[in-house]
C-alpha cells in the first residue's frame, strides 16, 4: 500500500499561482502513474491532471495551459503547478497513485487505488 501526503494548498487571489506537492512512500514510485483530482462540496471528485511512469501528461480541458504536472522520481514526489488561478479552481485537491504499474492513459478515478488526505485550495475573486 502506498502512502501519499499532499502539501502546498492555501488561499490565493485570482490570477495567482500555487504549487502542490505530493510525497509518496511504500512502493517503487517511478513505476506508477500519479494524478491529481479535486472536489467541491456536493460534487463528484474530478480529474485534474496525471503523469505516467514515462512522463506523459494528461489534463482536463479547463486547466490546459494553466496547470502543469511533473514528477521527481529521486524524491518520490509529484507536483501540480497551478498558474492563472480562477475562483472556479477552488476545491480540495487530492493526490492519487495508479493501482497498476507501467500504464498509459490513466485519467479515470477508478484507475487510482491510493489517495492522499487532500489539501484545500481557495481562490478569491
Amino acid at each position: 500500500q502506498v502512502q501519499l501526503v499532499e502539501s502546498g494548498g492555501g488561499l490565493v487571489q485570482a490570477g495567482g499561482s500555487l504549487r502542490l506537492s505530493c510525497a509518496a512512500s511504500g512502493r517503487t514510485f517511478s513505476n506508477y502513474a500519479m494524478g491529481w483530482f479535486r472536489q467541491t462540496p456536493g460534487k463528484e471528485r474530478e480529474f485534474v491532471a496525471s503523469i505516467t511512469w514515462s512522463g506523459r501528461t494528461y489534463f482536463r480541458d479547463s486547466v490546459k495551459g494553466r496547470f502543469t504536472i511533473s514528477r521527481d522520481n529521486a524524491k518520490n514526489t509529484v507536483y501540480l503547478q497551478m498558474n492563472s488561478l480562477k475562483p472556479e479552481d477552488t476545491a480540495v485537491y487530492y493526490c492519487a497513485a495508479d493501482r497498476i504499474a507501467f500504464r498509459q492513459g490513466v485519467v479515470n478515478r477508478a484507475d487510482f487505488g491510493s489517495w492522499g488526505q487532500g489539501t484545500q485550495v481557495t481562490v478569491s475573486s
